[in-house]
């Protein structure tokens, strides 16, 4: 865990966390079994992190593939599969479009950690980090291209939903390069080090994971209609 860190941060961080759970939930019609699955998820990769297990990052792949590689894996089986088609075209698109307002709180968290030294500032909104953008027009995204459960702007909205999966693909390509794995490319003088933590392992096991799902969902539904 990482420790001295000024607590608004884990605050805030812990506050996107929650909003993001919560957001995503209520998108979500028979919500217990996802509800589990999301908690359990929580629970093994917090213990993992707790105990140090994501910061050997000497093998190949490292370690920290755990993390993410099970939550990627689980994404696609939902996309392809009947039952897991089923449960995408249930959800609410419109609670998912509102969910990317959490990544103002993260684009702030990031620039306070790089303050911090724990992440490189090409991380932030100071660098390579536009993501922020997503989570300030999201709600208007909502306002504008929703009318109740209809769409009525369908074409921004996918548009919107591609330039904003395009910047999230931007700052996870770069945060996995800057980080101290053997393929390292960039951040040598301050490698992305705070994902490898507790409780910052939860950005990209969990946050990001739902960020990207909730992209994902809404294209796939606007493409299909």
């Amino acid at each position: 865990m990482l420790t001295g860190l000024p607590s608004y941060i884990l605050i805030t961080f812990l506050l996107a966390l929650i909003a993001t759970y919560q957001i995503y939930i209520t998108a979500v019609k028979n919500k217990l079994l996802p509800s589990v699955i999301l908690l359990l998820w929580l629970a093994v990769t917090g213990v993992l992190a707790y105990r140090g297990f994501f910061t050997d990052t000497s093998g190949m792949p490292p370690k920290f593939a755990l993390a993410v590689a099970p939550a990627i894996l689980f994404i696609i089986a939902l996309l392809v599969t009947k039952k897991g088609q089923a449960f995408v075209d249930s959800l609410d698109i419109r609670k998912l479009t509102l969910l990317h307002i959490i990544r103002i709180p993260v684009e702030l968290v990031l620039y306070w950690l790089a303050a911090e030294k724990t992440v490189p500032v090409l991380m932030t909104f100071e660098g390579r980090n536009f993501d922020i953008i997503a989570g300030i027009t999201a709600p208007f995204m909502y306002f504008v291209c929703f009318n109740g459960a209809v769409v009525k702007n369908k074409g921004l909205l996918l548009a919107w939903n591609f330039i904003c999966l395009a910047l999230l693909f931007n700052i996870v390509v770069n945060a996995v390069l800057a980080a101290p794995f053997s393929f390292q490319k960039f951040a040598f003088d301050q490698p992305n080090i705070a994902v490898l933590y507790f409780p910052f392992v939860w950005l990209p096991s969990l946050i990001v994971m739902l960020v990207l799902f909730s992209h994902l969902v809404v294209i796939r539904r606007l493409l299909k209609r």
